[in-house]
């Protein structure tokens, strides 16, 4: 994409800094996420539910925080621009995430993270920056390359992460990732242009109205739910995919580095196909490609239940990575050829506001599963939720074929 001709020049730079953005602030989540529950365990002698639960509150917190406020910003993104809203959430990500490697509860980590969630949102404004960039029959290899960014640095992140916090401890991983940060703000600020016309407040059009006009209003609805559904199902085992890792190792040999590699192995799978996949959506439609993502998901979670070894449970997250590249990048394609740019913003805030959601009951849901029963009880919920899903968008896209 970067190397189209028929694409000007500050597309290109503007497309580079926005994926090295995304790029960055996946790798500072996965720098630190997936240690979360160790880390937390370092400041007091919690029992497992008690640490799970804390686990569990700051990943989910977060993302409460970016359900609440997420149309706010989207409605400012719809008057002001996306640059402005990637500015406001690498800005304030720099100071949380440092101030998270200074505490010593974990009930300020669970506040900096909800102060965070608040303010965060980059990747997804940097999505929809893009997206309001790029002609509509490029837009399915645009959304896959800019979730290979997101995909690289959360394959990245949990191994760098991993070896840092070996060798200097968690506290220093948390002041990486905010200096990290600071620099992602300074390269949209001065990298990237936006062409972009303000809309007065006046002017714009209310979303029921946007949505009256709507074709197919019932495919926006069914994207929303469909990524909560996905959302749910991915972040399920992410605040204790360290504990079950140290489970399955008994509690012997170096269980971050492990953990990291357990955590990133989803990236390379998604990152080996994302790109064709993207392609593959500008030539068949986005629908079909989120239908296989669902059932290939459902069918790797299910093995998932048997697993003895920490690599067992590797090699099906890397096969969910392949999955996974189908999923998100699909839906955001459809809502992009789906709706009116000037409302670009709106949208996608509420499909973040929906993203959001998912990553929040996932969260505690696997939880409060792994704390009441066993780790990979949680695995088998997650199956479910991608029958539903796919339950859903079969209903949804059998009218729409029959009408075409």
């Amino acid at each position: 994409m970067v190397a189209d001709p028929e694409l000007p020049a500050s597309w290109r730079k503007t497309f580079m800094t926005l994926w090295l953005g995304c790029f960055m602030t996946g790798l500072n989540f996965s720098m630190t996420m997936p240690f979360m529950a160790l880390y937390i365990e370092t400041l007091h002698p919690y029992g497992k539910f008690e640490l799970n639960l804390y686990a569990g509150l700051a990943f989910a917190v977060t993302y409460l925080a970016q359900a609440i406020v997420s149309p706010l910003w989207g409605n400012l993104a719809d008057q002001k621009g996306r640059k402005l809203m990637c500015l406001r959430a690498s800005g304030v990500m720099t100071f949380t995430i440092f101030a998270v490697g200074l505490v010593h509860h974990a009930w300020t980590i669970v506040l900096l993270r909800f102060v965070q969630g608040a303010f965060s949102g980059y990747i997804n404004n940097a999505t929809a920056f893009m997206a309001g960039e790029t002609p509509h029959n490029r837009s399915g290899a645009v959304m896959a390359n800019m979730m290979t960014a997101n995909v690289t640095g959360n394959l990245l992140g949990p191994l760098v992460g991993g070896l840092l916090a070996g060798f200097a401890g968690y506290r220093v991983t948390f002041f990486v990732c905010g200096a990290m940060m600071g620099i992602v703000f300074l390269l949209t600020l001065f990298n990237t242009k936006e062409h972009f016309t303000p809309i007065p407040a006046k002017k714009m059009k209310p979303m029921k109205e946007i949505f009256a006009q709507l074709e197919n209003k019932q495919l926006i609805i069914a994207m929303f739910i469909t990524t909560l559904f996905i959302q749910s199902a991915l972040m399920s085992i992410a605040p204790i995919v360290s504990l079950l890792v140290k489970s399955l190792m008994h509690g012997t040999g170096n269980v971050s580095f492990v953990s990291g590699v357990v955590a990133a192995m989803p990236g390379f799978g998604t990152l080996l196909v994302a790109s064709r996949l993207g392609v593959k959506m500008d030539k068949i439609g986005p629908l079909k490609v989120l239908v296989f993502g669902l059932v290939a998901a459902m069918v790797v979670f299910l093995p998932m239940y048997f697993v003895t070894s920490p690599w067992s449970l590797g090699f099906w997250r890397f096969l969910l990575g392949i999955a996974n590249a189908a999923l998100l990048p699909a839906v955001q394609t459809v809502l992009t050829v789906s709706v009116p740019r000037e409302a670009f913003g709106r949208i996608f805030s509420y499909n973040q506001s929906f993203q959001a959601a998912g990553a929040m009951l996932g969260s505690m849901m696997g939880s409060l599963i792994s704390g009441l029963f066993d780790y990979q009880a949680v695995f088998l919920v997650t199956a479910a939720l991608m029958v539903l899903n796919l339950l859903l968008i079969w209903k949804v896209h059998r009218p729409l074929e029959n009408e075409e």
